[in-house]
């Protein structure tokens, strides 16, 4: 057998068609090959070199008992001012922008840098909250967010019993 017999494309003799699908296992190689280098990248606030189009995007943890939900969201540099929280019968939205700035003066040089990054954030909750008890409070870049369930989903709550099989 010849080397050229093993590869799949070209005329060789018995030669078997590449599928470019998504069974194909190269196809999913290459994406996991771009997510490393996307994620690798992404940490680095390299949006002044790529035009802004990286966002921020903060992460958030959900927590739910059963008599509230809570939200926390990691949000570094920022305050209170550039935030915007909604809630709907069913959604938590968070939605901002962080703006970084730094400058660097010496005698002999001057160095500026930039970053602007926005993002929304929404988070689908579970049941009814009592929107008139909804608290939110900001400190040390952390946002927590305490939903309340409403009376009905804290009532509607009901344990289900597991069977040994």
């Amino acid at each position: 057998m010849k080397f050229k017999d093993l590869i799949p494309w070209g005329t060789a003799r018995g030669s078997v068609a590449v599928k470019h699908g998504d069974n194909d296992p190269f196809t999913a190689l290459q994406r996991q090959i771009n997510d490393v280098f996307n994620g690798f990248f992404r940490g680095f606030d390299m949006e002044p070199f790529w035009g802004g189009g990286i966002g921020f995007n903060p992460s958030v943890n959900v927590l739910e008992t059963d008599k509230e939900i809570t939200v926390t969201a990691e949000l570094p540099g920022m305050d209170e001012h550039d935030l915007d929280v909604t809630l709907t019968k069913d959604m938590l939205s968070l939605k901002g922008q962080k703006k970084a700035e730094k400058e660097d003066k010496g005698t002999n040089y001057y160095h500026m840098e930039r970053s602007y990054g926005s993002f929304v954030r929404s988070i689908p909750l579970p049941c009814e909250v009592d929107d008139a008890k909804v608290e939110a409070e900001f400190k040390k870049g952390i946002l927590t967010i305490k939903l309340p369930k409403s009376p009905e989903a804290v009532k509607d709550t009901k344990k289900v019993q597991i069977k040994a099989g």
